[in-house]
């Protein structure tokens, strides 16, 4: 339950203080933004303070492989989209480093805007309750029925919205890739109680709610001429409860340099793949 604490505490955005690459106002050649599947937190080597920005995140990646040496990545753990616009700690906004001469963006955010953090944290403790059942299902059923995780999404929607139109409005020209999420639970819905802390009829619910997170995240992109990079079809069978030489996205107890459901380099490298892949045109 510490662990999972933990990965709360880093969707939350906990502990603000950072420092972005040097230089304010954009218009290095590739900016990445996004949050902590973006920043990749415990993953080695680490800069960029509480951001916790890993030298061989999907971001560093991709730049590597399209060969920009022009390259800026202000991703922070925590963030939501509202940080687009506004300072995060000592950071500022991240759209401040898009420029006219900006000619990539990568974004991934959308997933602390649902509350990642309060989802994990919640669902693994009501687990212990009733582990062969969906307790956290039952949690985010509304009175009338409805999901109350589907509809975090759909108000998610019009905010990713507002960030890919203020992207292209910063950088005209730039081609912009919309990252989704990795495959965090197991794809087939079975899951690992007590390793990973998630009752048998929530690892589905939640495995169908990324999908629709996801699923948003691509029609987002459609609508706004941006490519879609689709990271969770990339890490399908690598998941928190797959063993540790196959295992990509560690779960609430990491056993490689990770932060807890987040992914660890290897997961990272698969996520750039389908994201250089995008930013190729492809």
């Amino acid at each position: 339950m510490a662990a999972v604490g933990a990965a709360t505490a880093l969707a939350a955005g906990a502990a603000a203080p950072a420092t972005a690459a040097a230089g304010q106002g954009g218009g290095e050649r590739y900016v990445a933004l996004g949050d902590s599947y973006t920043s990749a937190p415990g993953v080695p080597q680490q800069s960029g303070g509480d951001c916790a920005r890993s030298s061989v995140n999907y971001p560093a990646l991709t730049a590597k492989a399209l060969r920009i040496t022009s390259f800026r990545d202000v991703s922070c753990s925590g963030a939501r989209t509202d940080d687009f616009w506004r300072a995060q700690g000592a950071n500022p906004p991240q759209l401040d480093a898009v420029g006219r001469n900006t000619r990539l963006v990568t974004v991934g955010i959308g997933g602390n805007d649902i509350g990642f953090g309060e989802i994990i944290g919640t669902c693994a403790q009501l687990s212990a309750s009733d582990p062969a059942g969906d307790p956290c299902r039952k949690k985010y059923t509304a009175p009338d029925g409805g999901d109350l995780l589907n509809r975090r999404i759909a108000d998610t929607a019009p905010k990713i919205a507002e960030v890919l139109k203020a992207v292209h409005r910063k950088a005209p020209r730039a081609r912009v890739v919309l990252a989704g999420y990795p495959s965090i639970m197991p794809d087939d819905g079975v899951g690992c109680f007590p390793s990973v802390p998630m009752a048998a009829g929530d690892v589905p619910y939640l495995r169908d709610t990324e999908k629709k997170l996801n699923a948003m995240l691509r029609e987002q992109a459609r609508k706004a001429g941006a490519r879609y990079a689709d990271t969770y079809r990339a890490t399908v069978g690598h998941d928190v409860c797959k063993p540790e030489a196959d295992r990509w996205i560690e779960g609430a107890r990491p056993s490689r340099p990770a932060a807890p459901f987040h992914p660890n380099a290897d997961g990272e490298r698969a996520m750039a793949r389908p994201v250089i892949g995008a930013a190729r045109g492809r």
